[in-house]
């Protein structure tokens, strides 16, 4: 007797771990598919806002959803649902590049439908007027196998008030000085932080960025490791993982 009821125990233990790792993994793609996606960062095209090896979080629902926001994007329906939710001058989204829906971009909006956006001598230009732009102090790699080199930094201030840092690698770099752009209905201007090492709106590999593309806002940095090729060893984490980073808001 007490045998029997062992093993309807152990039977009903086992059932019952499968229905808890079923729930579980239910609610995370409920999450995934619905709420935040995890995204990392493989390059330095948003530095100083981002760096390589910073993991966040991105929100799917802040522009309501499209077909990338669900796994594997399939063609379900065209636009985004529910209608009306807009990106602002500022945010960081990530979106699918349009030449190759199969890659994912992240980039700061800078042009909404309809403006004009020119690059001259390293200053955006919306619609005519110059952003607000301020020299900040020098950006400094300070990481493992970093050359310590002084980059310079602005601040720029865009007509919502939205402020955020840029990098200037270069003067007078390949894409200081631009052709005016002129934003199509429905489409996006996006730039990274980085200037002189972004492809973005300004060149033709990304070009303007439809707004069914774009998968989400990032929000929050959630984890963040130094580059290298031993950084994922848990022993080095105390020196690899870049503390202060973590759980920050991507402004």
């Amino acid at each position: 007797m007490s045998v029997t009821s062992g093993t309807k125990r152990k039977e009903g233990g086992i059932a019952e771990t499968i229905r808890v790792i079923f729930h579980a993994l239910v609610i995370a793609l409920v999450i995934r598919t619905f709420l935040f996606q995890p995204f990392n960062i493989p390059s330095g095209s948003m530095k100083a806002t981002l760096l390589v090896g910073d993991y966040l979080f991105v929100s799917k629902y802040s522009y309501g959803f499209s077909q990338y926001s669900l796994p594997l994007s399939p063609p379900l329906f065209s636009g985004r649902i529910p209608d009306g939710f807009l990106p602002e001058r500022g945010d960081v989204v990530v979106f699918r590049l349009p030449k190759d829906t199969s890659t994912d971009y992240i980039k700061r909006v800078i042009g909404l439908p309809g403006d004009q956006i020119q690059v001259i001598d390293g200053i955006v230009s919306i619609n005519g007027v110059p952003v607000k732009h301020e020299r900040a102090s020098e950006f400094i790699e300070t990481e493992e196998g970093a050359q310590n080199t002084p980059v310079k930094r602005w601040k720029d201030t865009l007509p919502n008030g939205v402020s955020f840092y840029t990098l200037d690698l270069v003067d007078n770099g390949f894409a200081d000085n631009t052709q005016v752009y002129t934003v199509p209905a429905g489409h996006y201007f996006m730039m990274g932080d980085n200037r002189d090492n972004s492809t973005d709106s300004r060149f033709s590999q990304v070009g303007m960025v439809p707004f069914e593309n774009i998968v989400g806002k990032a929000q929050m940095i959630f984890f963040s490791v130094y580059e290298g090729e031993r950084a994922w060893q848990f022993w080095r984490w105390p020196v690899a993982v870049r503390w202060n980073r973590l759980f920050s808001i991507v402004r």
